[in-house]
């Protein structure tokens, strides 16, 4: 199980899903370029001390990070799907793909992926900070494939 961020815009959400992977032993894949440079101070304060305790590979463009998780279940997590994230059957060698705080993915990015899922929210509303519907979603996921560490 990994998560991968898309292009990530917000330094202190990339901070707190590193930290969450690493607190969790989930790797985290950064796809390139981001919105802000790696050692910016925010990423650093919202990852704290775990950022060195992570497992985080940068790839420099979609077509790299494709090549490198060849094999892997490629689960999109996107306010435009149907299916919810509660009804899905996650496997051990999924990885959780979160869009950009900003714009989501483009189109190429939503065809690869072999699901699409949303958390379901109240009617009206669009959707969660990005590192808080990483976290619902992987906690779902390692609880089905008994993940946890």
């Amino acid at each position: 199980m990994r998560l991968a961020l898309y292009q990530p815009d917000i330094p202190q959400n990339a901070g707190a899903l590193i930290r969450l992977g690493a607190c969790l032993g989930v790797g985290v894949d950064i796809i390139e370029p981001c919105g802000f440079l790696f050692s910016d101070k925010q990423l650093r304060r919202a990852g704290m001390d775990y950022l060195e305790q992570a497992e985080i590979v940068r790839h420099s463009s979609w077509q790299a990070f494709r090549e490198a998780r060849a094999g892997f279940r490629l689960v999109l997590l996107t306010t435009k799907a149907e299916g919810s994230y509660l009804d899905f059957a996650f496997r051990p060698d999924d990885v959780l793909l979160l869009g950009r705080e900003s714009e989501g993915v483009p189109a190429e990015v939503h065809e690869r992926a072999e699901a699409r899922l949303r958390i379901p929210l109240r009617p009206g509303l669009r959707s969660l900070n990005v590192a808080q519907a990483g976290a619902m979603v992987l906690g779902e996921a390692l609880r089905q494939t008994k993940g946890f560490p």
